[in-house]
């Protein structure tokens, strides 16, 4: 029991709270998330199970997309309706203006990680930090906003559609356009709609009456491994080679050569694929397809970044 379960996470539990019932309904030995969504959200959560826990470093690099709902005039300390109100405005916002704020958020940009949030510094999560009274000073971080679109705005809400990268914060995304706007503003709903490949309508919901059932629903969803990846060009190997990748060998030239896609380039990511659909290995290209005739046959191709046992999968 290898793979990767979507679940529809419910507001009120925590992600380590339904990592920690899918690991108990499944009788997995491990299991972990990929992308943390805090209580008030709900949405998609991607679940790794027993060998699939190894993907992970994989599966959270990938964008997000959700659907928030931004409360105008409010302003707490830890940027959602959650947290405890620190500054109400009675301020009217047209919606024209509120619509533009939203806009000119589209691109690149630097953003503070809210206090109470799990950033670690110094290895200890901010939020522990915060709970002592303790603001310590943390820098800023680049993340992109690769779409937003404004659903409805009915005074003083906002409703959005956003697709942005990793470790962006929905929350300091209404907190900052509430500064903009000079009104203060919070999160007030938050529903992730998609994490990478994974989408809300892969997603399993959680609720159930009957637990057996509720575990041949879940392994009946579950994503073998080998298809978690789908933006990774697939290289078949043979029996012998699933052996050698296994054992630690670092592809060569001579090994890939005659089956690496002609379109790869050092720096693109790949999986190593068994002759009976398994996932092997993930690694990373270090030298170009096009190159590679001109390359030693012994000079290593591909740098191997995490191997996948042989159980089934």
């Amino acid at each position: 029991m290898n793979g990767v379960v979507v679940i529809d996470k419910p507001a009120g539990l925590t992600s380590h709270d339904v990592v920690s019932e899918v690991k108990k309904i499944l009788g997995a030995r491990k299991a972990g998330h990929t992308g943390t969504l805090d209580p008030l959200a709900t949405g998609v959560l991607p679940v790794c199970i027993n060998e699939a826990t190894k993907l992970a470093q994989f599966l959270s690099t990938e964008k997000k997309t959700y659907l928030a709902t931004m409360l105008l005039g409010v302003r707490t300390d830890t940027q959602d309706t959650e947290g405890k109100i620190t500054e109400t405005s009675n301020k009217i916002v047209p919606e024209e203006d509120i619509r533009m704020a939203l806009g000119r958020l589209v691109g690149k940009l630097k953003q503070i990680p809210p206090a109470f949030s799990a950033l670690k510094l110094k290895g200890k999560p901010l939020y522990k930090y915060a709970r002592a009274g303790e603001f310590p000073e943390v820098a800023a971080r680049d993340v992109e906003i690769f779409s937003l679109n404004v659903k409805d705005v009915t005074f003083p809400y906002a409703t959005f559609e956003i697709s942005c990268s990793k470790g962006t914060y929905i929350r300091t995304v209404c907190s900052d356009i509430g500064d903009a706007l000079g009104c203060g503003a919070c999160l007030s709903g938050l529903r992730r709609l998609q994490s990478g490949f994974f989408t809300v309508d892969m997603a399993v919901s959680l609720e159930t009456d009957n637990r057996e059932e509720k575990k041949k629903e879940l392994l009946s969803k579950m994503l073998p491994m080998v298809q978690s990846l789908p933006a990774y060009a697939a290289i078949e190997v043979s029996d012998d080679l699933v052996d050698k990748l296994r054992a630690g060998f670092q592809p060569d030239v001579d090994m890939i050569r005659q089956n690496v896609l002609s379109f790869l380039a050092a720096g693109d990511m790949i999986k190593f694929i068994s002759p009976g659909g398994q996932l092997v290995a993930v690694a990373e290209m270090k030298v170009s397809a096009g190159v590679m005739d001109r390359q030693d046959g012994k000079a290593q191709a591909a740098r191997m970044l995490r191997v996948f046992n042989s159980a089934k999968q």
